[in-house]
């Protein structure tokens, strides 16, 4: 039997949700996303789990974002702007959350992961976690990106990440206020279980009326963004360029595979000899 796409437990009062697409670099699809809404919305209504955690398994990555392998196969704008609109429900389930939820980033957080990150509430890391926005790079346009980004970091850093496509190191993702906590690689979850449980201490209606009140002053922005957002998509998908990326993507890291499987067979001959 396969292994679940998504992991949960609670621990000491805290729900622990993890991603378990480790071969994958837990990238997610649309049923991936819609196990981790369904667990996220369980653990905010349970009134024994007082925080949540989101992390990844594995020590590559928290999450890598979209599975290219599902939108890659949209053959046009229509298919494009539907799956847009899906992200509404699942960003929601965190902005809707009245409980702290904290990122355990045990590695790269980029595109859809990138900005799922930055809705929880504190985000801890270690040396290399890596965050950013690479969208560019695979003809996505981003919409959504932009939004948290420019909320968090202001507009010029916002354009120069959404258009170079770079990912930030987590030195630098610190020092900007994207990581508010650096431990060694091993002692992540450690530090996400201490501020979990720091903030389930608090006083519970003050920490859903604070948690409300951060959605009301952003929900405008929101409402835009899924305004305009189907808009951008479909003409994105209709164009063909996020599928042409995509594929050109895929082509590339076949022929990377096939060149290394290839080098390694002289040394396999000559470590026998």
């Amino acid at each position: 039997m396969a292994e679940p796409s998504v992991l949960s437990e609670v621990k000491d009062g805290v729900g622990i949700v993890t991603l378990n697409k480790p071969e994958k670099l837990n990238a997610w699809d649309g049923p991936m996303r819609l196990t981790v809404k369904a667990a996220i919305e369980k653990f905010n209504a349970d009134k024994s789990v007082r925080a949540i955690i989101l992390t990844g398994a594995g020590d590559r990555a928290f999450c890598a974002g979209q599975d290219l392998g599902e939108t890659s196969k949209f053959t046009g704008g229509s298919e494009g702007a539907a799956w847009f609109e899906t992200w509404r429900a699942f960003y929601d389930c965190l902005r809707n959350s009245t409980k702290p939820v904290v990122a355990a980033l045990n590695g790269v957080a980029a595109g859809s992961a990138y900005q799922f990150a930055m809705l929880c509430d504190v985000r801890v890391g270690h040396p290399g976690s890596r965050m950013g926005q690479p969208e560019i790079n695979s003809g996505i346009p981003s919409v959504l990106g932009p939004l948290l980004m420019i909320e968090r970091l202001g507009l010029s850093r916002t354009i120069e990440l959404t258009l170079t496509g770079r990912m930030m190191e987590a030195k630098e993702c610190q020092q900007i206020g994207l990581m508010h906590h650096l431990v060694p690689q091993k002692k992540v979850m450690a530090k996400a279980m201490e501020v979990a449980k720091m903030l389930a201490a608090k006083p519970p209606i003050a920490m859903r009326l604070n948690k409300q009140r951060f959605r009301e002053v952003t929900q405008p922005a929101f409402d835009e963004a899924f305004l305009n957002g189907r808009r951008i998509q479909e003409e994105a998908y209709a164009s063909g360029e996020p599928q042409a990326s995509m594929e050109a993507f895929f082509a590339a890291r076949a022929k990377a595979k096939g060149a290394k499987k290839a080098g390694a067979k002289p040394r396999a001959k000559a470590a026998r000899r």
